[in-house]
């Protein structure tokens, strides 16, 4: 970690400049780990805000962060109920993240992508947006990852 202070700083400031920054470094990273539990629960919520009038049918039997997803930001075994988000998405925003759960658990409704299944998934009102917010994280990073 790089941390640029001004030079008039004494070194008794910097030490305490770049222990506040460390701290809040740390505190970063610690909001942004998220854990399996944490994936599952999310997915819970945007099932019952968004998926309600299916509940019946979209029951995930496993919610988890993966690595082997280098081609994917997520997918969905509709057979066993099993939804694996990509790693790489973790640090992405909350929004993004929802998009790609709900893409995920509509999938437990339509297994395809046909217009059924594209209306769910529109039922979450920043899908264009987390769309194009991927298409550039693929664009930017020359790495080609799908919806599915």
């Amino acid at each position: 970690m790089v941390v640029l202070i001004p030079d008039r700083f004494s070194r008794a400031e910097e030490m305490e400049w770049v222990e506040r920054m460390l701290a809040r470094l740390a505190a970063r990273e610690e909001r942004i780990r998220r854990t399996d539990e944490e994936l599952l629960a999310r997915a819970h919520r945007l099932k019952s805000r968004y998926l309600a009038d299916h509940a019946h049918r979209v029951v995930p039997a496993s919610v988890r962060w993966v690595t082997n997803q280098n081609g994917r930001w997520g997918s969905c075994t509709p057979d066993d109920g099993t939804i694996r988000i990509s790693h790489r998405m973790q640090e992405m925003p909350d929004w993004v993240i929802d998009y790609v759960l709900l893409h995920e658990l509509a999938h437990l409704v339509v297994p395809s992508h046909s217009a059924d299944f594209w209306e769910l998934v529109s039922r979450y009102p920043r899908a264009e947006r987390a769309r194009g917010y991927l298409e550039g994280i693929s664009a930017a990073t020359g790495l080609v990852l799908s919806d599915d």
